[in-house]
């Protein structure tokens, strides 16, 4: 279905609601609107196929934006309100925006972009306007609000985050003259996967510039179900909103996980889960211990899934199946894994390698990087995003870390995934980083970076304490040869560390 076909037969339903200020956007209103965006896109000569980026906090324009540019057969690309004024003009600048649609809030940032890419013929803002923007509202509320007459599916380019380099504009395949109800492959397979359905009400409380809220989103409007979007994540308010528009499903990171786990027992307990019913994680690996918490406080509804904004392919496994495989993010979904080594054999089970995908699900390229798209496609034609891993001997796939992340000490392969796990579980850690620095007679060392709970803290003390509490549990190659500390870590929202940026100021 779509929400057009909604608005028909639910037409006072809320489609969605944001979940701070409670403002309400039903079926009805979501295809008005996003018939007039589609008519201003048509009036400004934007045909399907033409792209436009959109750079806003999450808000009740971002979704509308969204299926306006769907309708219309436009790529359109979401940019995290996190990057710098340079990520951001190249982003806008290499996706070929013939649109910038941003928001007043982001101040002198959005002003800054405009004049630094070439291919911007139009800017827009909303919440009000800076110089060489005009004003969204003004400009959408005097189209007509029926269809368009030469509808067609347009998609999303989302870019890869660029922990390890330039980000990567992601195409899934677009096929001309589409019908707009249709729901690509990758987004498919996952509403089927959790059951998504008129009676879905999904609880969003990650940025809509990240693919998996962005998805989520707009399976449940496809479903007929409501979304209730925060603005910006909150542990104590999540819980509130499940319990207040009694949420059905959900979707997290682990850092999120993390954050409401440290909230005071009374207070976690203080709100009533019981409608809550699929909870969804993915997007970065769960320490183990974490996870077993969670489970024990929400009970086997936790689900986790592995994938990538390339949707080349998914893993998936339910509460149950995880106590069964600790650690593990699943067995195949509608797909196949292969685990390959550096010479692109076939590794047997237990042993680490880079993880491909068979069978793909999702068909896409790295927009004008042929050379890329190529570079992540084995000869037979599986994909690879660069993450390593292992399966077991049931076919569970079992993260080990990006490739890029590697550690290579003494010739020793050391992944930081498992020691940033560790080090996480430390109740004065709130948050972690590892990698590898220079060191001249090892080639690299082990570092650790770390958000301590408490702030300011005396490091030396610190750092003493959790490398002795690590040698409990870790090999001696894998200790930190030194921790630092820092009052915040460059986290994204979407629970991914930029680690590229530490590194950097270590190398420098």
């Amino acid at each position: 279905m779509h929400p057009s076909h909604f608005a028909k037969t639910s037409p006072d339903k809320p489609a969605f609601i944001m979940g701070r200020s409670g403002e309400v956007v039903t079926y009805l209103q979501l295809e008005q609107r996003s018939n007039q965006i589609a008519h201003l896109l048509r009036s400004l000569g934007l045909k399907a196929d033409d792209h436009i980026a959109i750079h806003m906090e999450n808000n009740c324009h971002f979704i509308e934006i969204v299926w306006g540019a769907q309708r219309a057969g436009i790529i359109y690309t979401a940019i995290s309100t996190h990057l710098k004024e340079d990520e951001i003009a190249y982003i806008v600048d290499n996706c070929e925006a013939k649109l910038l649609i941003s928001s007043y809030k982001l101040g002198d940032l959005a002003g800054n972009i405009r004049s630094r890419c070439n291919y911007l013929k139009y800017c827009y803002m909303v919440g009000g306007v800076l110089q060489g923007y005009s004003s969204w509202e003004e400009a959408t509320k005097t189209q007509p609000d029926n269809p368009i007459g030469d509808e067609e599916r347009g998609v999303q380019m989302l870019y890869s985050s660029g922990t390890t380099g330039r980000p990567k504009g992601v195409l899934p395949k677009r096929v001309p003259g589409e019908s707009i109800q249709v729901l690509n492959p990758s987004a498919n397979t996952l509403r089927i996967k959790f059951g998504f359905d008129e009676n879905t009400v999904y609880l969003s409380p990650a940025p809509l510039y990240h693919a998996a809220p962005l998805t989520y989103n707009t399976i449940t409007m496809h479903a007929g179900g409501t979304s209730i979007i925060m603005d910006r994540f909150d542990a104590e308010l999540s819980l509130k909103l499940i319990e207040t528009f009694k949420v059905t499903h959900s979707q997290w990171v682990p850092i999120m996980f993390i954050r409401m786990l440290r909230l005071d027992e009374s207070l976690r307990n203080k709100f009533d889960l019981s409608s809550h019913k699929i909870a969804i994680h993915a997007a970065a690996p769960c320490p183990i211990e974490i996870k077993r918490q969670m489970i024990d406080w929400w009970g086997p509804i936790i689900n986790e899934y592995y994938g990538s904004t390339e949707g080349m392919g998914f893993t998936a496994l339910n509460s149950e199946q995880w106590l069964e495989h600790p650690g593990s993010v699943g067995p195949p979904l509608a797909c196949s894994i292969k685990i390959l080594d550096d010479e692109g054999r076939e590794l047997p089970a237990g042993e680490i390698g880079t993880i491909y995908f068979a069978d793909r699900i999702g068909d896409f390229s790295y927009y004008r990087e042929p050379e890329k798209t190529a570079a992540c496609i084995s000869p037979e034609g599986w994909g690879t995003v660069g993450d390593a891993g292992y399966l077991d001997d049931d076919g569970y796939l079992y993260l080990s870390d990006r490739k890029d992340f590697m550690i290579i000490s003494g010739g020793v392969n050391i992944y930081p995934q498992e020691i940033e796990n560790q080090l996480i579980q430390h109740a004065d850690v709130a948050d972690v980083a590892v990698f590898g620095i220079p060191n001249e007679e090892f080639g690299e060392e082990v570092k650790a970076v770390v958000q301590p709970i408490d702030w300011p803290v005396e490091g030396k003390a610190m750092e003493e304490e959790l490398l002795l509490w690590l040698r409990d549990s870790l090999s001696h190659i894998k200790i930190p040869r030194s921790i630092d500390f820092t009052h915040e870590l460059p986290r994204l929202d979407n629970g991914k560390l930029y680690k590229r940026y530490l590194q950097q100021q270590y190398r420098e």
